[in-house]
């Protein structure tokens, strides 16, 4: 990966130890009132026309208004069920008909995209990735309620909302992206710790190559893992204060821990490279966020980011067939 000149205001990325160690936390790249408290309060309207157009299709018992945002947010999951979660996504995903609503299907507004085009952010990204960035399309923003307080098998079937298993972010893209210089940007709505589940990594493991991805259990390939046998058991655990981010080589081998707290465990993973290069998602949207070449080319009007996805809600009606973004089958002899 490249560096390039970065201004006084923006974070700098110690390059020498990100390509040694394959990830680096940056601190206060967002401010928390300004950038975050935002995100919370955008939330927080979608979580209020969601259970109201819930509970008037049936579809929940109650809109569980009177409870903290983190119980009413696990009440209402488990009242809807997995696909629950749909409209709190910040991608595009599962199958869907003309029918469904767009806000049905995933969370478009502001407050998301001031953080994907963020120029703090965006600046410690091009540092890494050079002057011409993209925003990938692969995304999500990950509402994670105490695991004590979602029911049955919810909390150990959607990665949204429980643990993530070990798993490289090149190992669960399209193969076409394995020469495209695609960096992971993760970090925190809220403090991030071990107790409700913060991302944990295994420092140097970009540079063994790509590994193999087994089913989490025996004929699935949509719940993906890194075998220990593979990975080893030296993992590192990253707590983080809200307001930085992590960046993560693409090979990084990364997971998350469950949340055995009293509270929500938020957090969103974005994902940037150069302009140019394959996605990994080539039939989802991406954007340019930077280009010092073409600073016409930036997108800069959340509407604009908005209607690309519903363009792709219509692409994808017309064209139910779109590749799915797995690459392994589940039956590799070592999975076995």
């Amino acid at each position: 990966m490249v560096a390039t000149v970065e201004t006084a205001s923006m974070p700098r990325v110690d390059m020498d130890r990100f390509d040694d160690q394959g990830y680096i936390i940056l601190e206060d790249v967002f401010d928390p009132e300004r950038d975050l408290d935002p995100v919370v309060q955008e939330y927080s309207a979608v979580l209020d026309r969601v259970t109201a157009q819930w509970v008037a299709a049936g579809k929940i018992r109650s809109t569980y208004a009177d409870l903290p945002f983190a119980e009413r947010f696990a009440h209402v999951l488990n009242d809807a069920g997995p696909e629950g979660y749909r409209p709190f996504d910040i991608i595009l995903g599962g199958r869907f008909t003309a029918e469904t609503p767009m806000d049905e299907l995933m969370h478009l507004g502001p407050a998301i995209f001031n953080l994907i085009t963020h120029p703090r952010l965006v600046g410690a990204v091009e540092q890494v990735v050079g002057p011409e960035v993209l925003s990938n399309p692969i995304q999500h923003v990950r509402i994670k309620p105490p695991e004590s307080l979602l029911t049955g098998e919810f909390h150990k079937r959607n990665t949204m909302v429980s643990a993530t298993e070990w798993h490289q972010d090149q190992g669960v893209a399209t193969t076409d992206v394995d020469n495209t210089e695609m960096l992971t940007v993760w970090f925190p709505v809220l403090d991030a710790t071990i107790e409700n589940g913060c991302l944990c990594v295994i420092p140097e493991s970009h540079k063994k190559g790509l590994a193999l991805h087994c089913p989490s259990k025996p004929g699935e390939t949509w719940d993906l893992r890194i075998p220990e046998a593979i990975r080893g058991p030296d993992t590192l655990p990253v707590p983080m204060k809200r307001g930085s981010v992590i960046f993560l080589h693409r090979r990084t081998m990364h997971a998350s821990l469950r949340n055995l707290s009293s509270a929500v465990r938020w957090s969103f993973d974005l994902r940037y490279q150069p302009v140019g290069q394959p996605t990994g998602r080539d039939w989802l949207p991406s954007f340019v966020v930077r280009s010092r070449k073409d600073p016409s080319a930036e997108l800069h009007d959340w509407h604009d980011w908005a209607r690309l996805w519903h363009e792709t809600r219509d692409y994808l009606l017309a064209n139910p067939s779109a590749p799915k973004p797995r690459r392994w089958t589940g039956t590799e002899v070592e999975c076995a």
